[in-house]
């Protein structure tokens, strides 16, 4: 035992020696060849053997340095025309080897040398794109894509652990300085160079797969779109990585910023629909809604006014939801794009049809809606059929300024019994109906520009403070709009006489301008416009009417993204009818804002979960 021991000790000092002995082999195959020289009158002043492929071979010795060419080492010349250089076991052996016995014995056995650098940049398959453009071929494309140096770079960067695998120019005088200074370079820098090798692979693979997709699967994996955000910001797509795209077009072309409006809409009404069990519908602008709602409620007459569905009789679930999320702010829903959680009937169709509008996202029509859809904006309305079983990845990635932003998708599951656990108010006497606009303003807020407070009532949302820096400035917001809603179901609104012919867009603005009482401040032109679409000009309310009108209404149910950090909240929303409140906790004022909601005998829960939506 003793023997073996010793024998076995002998022999792995042997091999230390050996390989510390051994001369040092780095290959060389590069596209970009900025500062070759430099690196390879560095490798060769520290006496490692330069092995190179093809033009880095021939550029090398015109340095005035001995390089073998690869096919020195395989026995194999280069075949089809260059496109079989590297792929052979001398090449990938060497770098793969590990300082092993099992390893050093094939290696011996085959008279192969370990390789211990592999200097390697791929064809520059991006900057063909960007300089030719929409003219590049597939032959071109074809013969961009680089085999054996993704090859070269993947077995390199595996084998990290032994290997300095280089992408970079930049990092050669790094790989030069550690060599020259210690004999070898560090684990630290090898595994530096290997993150940057497995992404410069990563990201190459994702240039061609993006051409060759847009080539082989527009319409079905890709959708080029006009532009971007902005007309300059072209080329712009929507593509899926993981099998086809999960909507299909039926009338118009989707820009970049419907595409945001009608999938996070879609992910509100799924969300509403799953929680509440009914139809649900959006209305997106701005990648926040500007309407929501559910088919809880029919509408009372005074509502059908308010929404303009009064001559429309009896309303479908479906159509009910859309008119509702369409009515709750008819100023922010102009040129809108809308969500339905079921499918789009011939009455919503109809609603559709009269509204300003840029879109619809369902997961179905029927044979009587799509033609009047179809018919929108002579031809050009956007009608996108979403596939209903569609689940998005498990983690969202974004890129902001040129870096990744990696997170899990914001799945959370928003239920009663996940956010009404915990009533911290004395009064604590919520009706169904009360938690039911409570979850509602919540799901809201999850698709909402934080910060973010939303008033709700009657399963519609009434009043929404999006994108808002401060807390209390999300709050006013919202309240005003609710204010406004409510004020929209006073009497001598709803009984205005409009002159014939007047739009439903025009309508809109002006009982906007009545309610929120910025018409008091008009000029005189923009009165005189005003007035014009009135047979008998309306007598503008006074503010203790408009009080006394605003508070017949207590039941108004609000929920936040996030805690209230002062009372000037709770003042604020009670003056909108709120009278039950869905928000995080955890501010160090808890206290005093539950103190304050007392005094109105309001009702709060506290929940554990914020919901920041950017």
């Amino acid at each position: 035992i003793f023997f073996r021991t010793f024998l076995q000790s002998w022999l792995n000092d042997q091999l230390r020696w050996r390989r510390q002995k051994a001369k040092k082999v780095a290959l060389i195959s590069v596209a970009d060849k900025t500062d070759l020289e430099a690196l390879a009158r560095g490798l060769h002043a520290l006496g490692v053997d330069l092995i190179a492929s093809g033009g880095t071979a021939t550029k090398i010795r015109g340095y005035g340095l001995p390089v073998k060419d690869v096919a020195d080492i395989t026995k194999a010349p280069e075949m089809l025309g260059g496109r079989v250089k590297t792929l052979h076991p001398a090449v990938h052996g060497g770098i793969l080897a590990r300082h092993i016995p099992s390893d050093e014995t094939d290696m011996s056995n085959r008279g192969y040398d370990f390789i211990d650098f592999v200097i390697c940049n791929l064809y520059q398959f991006k900057k063909l794109l960007k300089a030719k453009g929409d003219a590049v071929t597939i032959k071109d494309a074809v013969e961009e894509v680089d085999i054996g140096g993704v090859t070269l770079l993947r077995a390199a960067a595996k084998n990290h652990e032994r290997v300095t695998v280089i992408v970079d120019p930049g990092d050669y005088a790094r790989v030069l300085e550690e060599v020259k200074k210690n004999g070898a370079t560090s684990p630290t820098l090898r595994n530096e160079l290997a993150v940057k090798a497995f992404t410069h692979t990563a990201d190459y693979d994702t240039s061609i797969s993006g051409f060759f997709r847009k080539q082989y699967s527009e319409g079905d994996s890709v959708r080029t779109l006009r532009y971007g955000m902005n007309p300059h910001q072209k080329p712009a797509c929507v593509f899926n990585t993981d099998g086809k795209l999960p909507f299909e077009v039926l009338s118009g072309s989707p820009g970049f910023i419907n595409l945001l409006d009608a999938l996070n809409a879609w992910g509100l009404v799924t969300d509403l629909k799953k929680a509440l069990n009914s139809p649900a519908a959006a209305s997106f602008k701005h990648v926040s809604p500007a309407g929501a709602a559910v088919a809880l409620h029919e509408l009372n007459d005074d509502e059908k006014k308010v929404c303009m569905v009064d001559d429309l009789g009896t309303l479908s679930p479906i159509a009910t939801a859309y008119a509702r999320a369409r009515g709750a702010d008819r100023m922010s829903s102009f040129g809108d794009f809308i969500a339905l959680s079921d499918e789009c009937d011939e009455q919503t169709a109809r609603i559709i049809s009269r509204e300003v509008s840029d879109g619809i996202i369902a997961p179905s029509y029927s044979a009587a809606a799509l033609p009047i859809l179809a018919k929108k904006k002579d031809g050009k309305y956007c009608v996108l059929k979403m596939d209903p079983n569609f689940t998005p990845t498990e983690m969202e990635l974004r890129q902001v300024y040129g870096l990744n932003l990696l997170q899990p998708q914001n799945n959370l599951q928003l239920t009663e019994q996940l956010l009404m656990g915990n009533c911290v108010t004395k009064n604590k006497d919520a009706p169904a109906s009360a938690k039911a606009d409570m979850l509602l303003a919540t799901i809201a807020l999850k698709y909402t520009q934080s910060n973010s407070v939303c008033y709700a009532h009657r399963g519609q949302i009434v009043g929404l403070g999006a994108g808002q820096q401060s807390r209390i400035h999300c709050t006013r917001l919202a309240g005003e709009k609710a204010d406004n809603w409510r004020l929209r179901h006073h009497p001598n609104v709803l009984a205005f006489q409009w002159k014939k012919g007047v739009r439903r867009a025009n309508k809109s603005n002006a009982v906007d301008l009545f309610v929120s009482g910025e018409i008091a401040f008009a000029t005189d032109a923009e009165r005189k416009d005003w007035e014009s679409f009135f047979e008998v000009v309306p007598k503008m309310l006074t503010q203790q009417e408009k009080t006394d009108f605003l508070n017949k209404t207590r039941d108004v149910a609000l929920s936040s993204d996030a805690f209230f950090p002062f009372s000037d909240n709770i003042h604020r929303s009670r003056r909108s009818g709120v009278g039950y409140i869905l928000a995080p906790g955890g501010s160090t004022n808890d206290a005093a804002v539950v103190a304050t909601a007392d005094e109105y005998g309001m009702v709060i829960y506290h929940s554990t979960t914020r919901l920041f939506h950017h």
